[in-house]
């Protein structure tokens, strides 16, 4: 995922703080590259995919 709307507050997150994105997974402050101007997260865990298709 390169772009994405967030709250405004996850922009003062600190690096290496871990937050849940609805729908999305897990992801955690970029130890790096993460600043109020530019905030980038890092997918930790993938939620798990409940969907079964319909067997025929």
């Amino acid at each position: 995922m390169v772009q994405a709307v967030i709250e405004p507050a996850l922009a003062q997150a600190n690096p290496e703080d871990r937050f849940q994105f609805e729908r999305e997974g897990y992801f955690v402050a970029d130890q790096y590259d993460h600043s109020p101007e530019k905030p980038v997260f890092n997918r930790i865990l993938d939620l798990k995919d409940s969907f079964k298709p319909e067997k025929k």
